[in-house]
């Protein structure tokens, strides 16, 4: 299980300055049990954006989050809706916001969640890991790409001077170089800009060690 907690109203609103359209993106799964990302916590949210002068075009909780063709599918279903969206918030957690980006590539999606730690889900299968539950979510900078994971010194300001003339790692040669598909990214857009600014060291005090988040209920 993948536990998230909401970013802060005044986070959501800085995150979507300029963006007067917004859609909005759920998750049946981790999100809905945590409370972040449900039916009734987006409806809440789209709700509060009105206030704060906001136009939802629309809102999916998606079956789940985290599975790419899936979400592209549902959100085929209502074409017209994410058409007129300035820019999307996603419910859910870090590994959502990044396969939301790779469905919604070209458009400007913004995480609404940080992803604090992870539970277990015992179910065999093949995984990638997209994040680290680092707890203080930077995708919308990065374009749906997360240095502190996929980049296997987790730079947060570019890449280091190992990347080869392909753009691979070098600690792994068969993995891209998460700092070049950033910049290529952010190239291909003219938005380059996000990346100037310095980002300041991790607070390591998000992640102090073993966590309960308590949503209610007895131990």
């Amino acid at each position: 299980m993948i536990i998230s907690e909401p970013k802060s109203l005044e986070q959501i609103l800085a995150s979507i300055e300029g963006e007067n359209k917004v859609f909005l993106i759920g998750c049946t799964e981790c999100a809905t049990v945590c409370q972040v990302g449900g039916e009734p916590q987006v409806l809440e949210w789209k709700k509060t954006l009105e206030e704060n002068g906001h136009e939802v075009t629309g809102h999916l909780i998606a079956e789940p989050g985290c599975h790419l063709l899936e979400l592209k599918r549902q959100l085929r279903a209502r074409q017209a809706e994410v058409d007129a969206a300035d820019g999307f918030l996603i419910f859910s957690c870090g590994t959502g916001a990044q396969v939301a980006a790779q469905a919604l590539a070209g458009k400007s999606v913004h995480p609404a969640t940080n992803t604090v730690f992870l539970g277990s889900v015992q179910r065999f299968g093949q995984f990638a890991e997209f994040c680290s539950a680092c707890g203080d979510c930077i995708l919308d900078i990065t374009k749906g790409i997360c240095p502190v994971t996929r980049c296997a010194k987790g730079l947060l300001n570019g890449p280091c001077g190992g990347t080869s003339e392909d753009g691979k790692c070098e600690v792994d040669p068969e993995t891209d170089c998460a700092w070049k598909l950033i910049y290529d990214q952010l190239s291909a857009e003219g938005a380059l800009d996000r990346v100037k600014k310095m980002m300041e060291a991790r607070d390591v005090r998000r992640k102090p060690g073993r966590r309960v988040l308590a949503r209610g209920g007895t131990k």
